[in-house]
């Protein structure tokens, strides 16, 4: 599965067009996690316990959206775009979303 956040793939031509597709997850805060940052608050530096929770909602929202695609019989997925909302107090909506397509 070819994935770009670009209109078109160098080098390829779009054979078929498949319309949009996406993938999404909401996540929690953990406690632990919220202990960590609010020390890290007080000294400074990356709050890596958020960084890995954020990192693994991208993946499983791209892996999301990866087997919609798939299901379409799409090859390619282009102009794929990342958002978030608040869903509620302390949880966060992860989404990504592209247009599926099939290249040669």
């Amino acid at each position: 599965m070819i994935l770009t956040n670009i209109e078109t793939i160098p080098g390829k031509e779009i054979v078929e067009h498949f319309g949009i597709v996406s993938g999404s997850t909401v996540r929690a805060k953990h406690i632990g996690r919220d202990i960590m940052a609010g020390l890290k608050n007080i000294v400074g530096g990356e709050l890596k316990g958020y960084t890995e929770l954020l990192q693994d909602s991208r993946r499983q929202a791209m892996e999301r959206m990866i087997k919609q695609a798939e299901e379409f019989g799409a090859n390619a997925v282009i102009n794929i775009r990342f958002a978030t909302s608040s869903v509620t107090q302390g949880a966060s909506e992860l989404f990504v979303y592209g247009t599926a397509v099939r290249v040669v």
